[in-house]
């Protein structure tokens, strides 16, 4: 452990400051790691707020098996660039600016040339994974970023960069599969599973894609939350079969965001025929499917994961334009340990965003 802290301080000629975890408890502390130099192509920025995404959660703890440690995670990154290498076109000193998921792919293979780097088979991660020089990529819960330009997102000066951070994963992943999958069009009627982090973003993107939305949760408390604050048209508790009954054959499209293991036949009732039931959640073991009711209504299950880099500055601009922002609550960087227990209660409404910029010293 001893060797990897001192190679993760010098490794590199930009000094910076983090938190992160050392191990498969978890907890994150104080931690000094250094970043490459400003490349030609490269765009430096200071971070100002990070998202705390469950996939933080998942990654400090080790949960998917593929954690290396130190880890410093974060992947809905916001801030002000202060460097540019001198071969960038699209940024300059002093813009804002988004970093999500990913910061580098091969660029040549036909998911790259599509602009679906998301899918390409050697996509880097914004953290845990092994950069092209062969160093580990470590995440937006720290003070400074360096990042090739075609990575980073310009974010419209009409977006508080607080509210920007979360659409850089939950908001690309809700907005993307609507966008694919033909869910974006007024008058359709778009259900969504799950108000949570995903659920609530993909209720706000739908609603300003024109579309009428039902949510669907089992917890019949948030019906007024849904309704009243989020703007969804209609609430189905998804434990009430005769609320699933009276709405079967309604819904164009389900946005399914939840992460736990649940039963899909019964969303699959409120399709209409050729509608879609779009997973976005990863339950960790997998999910019963009875092909009879795809076959009788020709439906179709599919998923989706983020977006590309030019759909990524789509969305974000799409949300600056409609004012669609995430619910958010700021913290400041020592109180991220207490989040994550309450992220995990899901007592929180709804994206926890670490005030990095205030609140993270140098003499950490």
């Amino acid at each position: 452990m001893a060797g990897s802290v001192v190679a993760a301080e010098h490794e590199h000629p930009q000094k910076a400051i983090g938190w992160a975890a050392h191990d498969q408890s978890g907890i994150l502390a104080p931690f000094k790691f250094s970043r490459r130099a400003t490349g030609e192509k490269d765009v430096t920025f200071r971070i100002l707020y990070s998202g705390i995404c469950h996939s933080d959660y998942h990654f400090i703890k080790n949960e998917w098996g593929n954690s290396v440690y130190p880890a410093i995670p974060g992947h809905e990154i916001a801030g002000v660039v202060t460097e540019v290498g001198s071969k960038v076109t699209n940024f300059k000193v002093g813009d804002r600016v988004g970093v999500g998921c990913m910061v580098g792919s091969c660029r040549t293979c036909d998911n790259c040339v599509g602009n679906l780097e998301c899918y390409c088979p050697k996509m880097i991660l914004t953290y845990g994974s092994t950069y092209h020089d062969g160093t580990l990529t470590y995440g937006g819960y720290s003070n400074i970023y360096v990042v090739d330009e075609h990575f980073a997102v310009k974010i419209p000066d009409t977006i508080a960069l607080e509210a920007a951070a979360p659409l850089f994963c939950a908001g690309i992943t809700v907005y993307s599969p609507l966008r694919y999958y033909g869910l974006d069009k007024p008058g359709l009627h778009v259900g969504v599973v799950g108000l949570g982090g995903l659920g609530h973003l993909a209720v706000k993107f739908a609603k300003a894609f024109g579309a009428k939305v039902t949510v669907i949760s089992t917890s019949p408390s948030k019906k007024e939350e849904a309704i009243a604050h989020l703007g969804a048209d209609f609430f189905l508790v998804s434990r009430e079969p005769e609320q699933l009954q009276a709405a079967t054959g309604t819904l164009d499209g389900i946005i399914d965001t939840v992460s736990a293991v649940h039963p899909l036949q019964p969303l699959l009732g409120l399709l209409k025929t050729n509608g879609k039931l779009i997973t976005v959640g990863v339950p960790d073991k997998p999910l019963e499917l009875y092909t009879f009711p795809l076959i009788l209504g020709r439906k179709l299950v599919g998923g989706s994961a983020i977006g590309g880099m030019k759909e990524t500055q789509e969305m974000i601009d799409f949300a600056a334009k409609k004012g669609v922002a995430p619910d958010i609550e700021v913290i400041p960087i020592d109180y991220v340990n207490t989040a994550m227990q309450r992220m995990l209660r899901s007592d929180v409404k709804y994206r926890f965003v670490i005030d990095i910029g205030n609140t993270l010293k140098a003499d950490a």
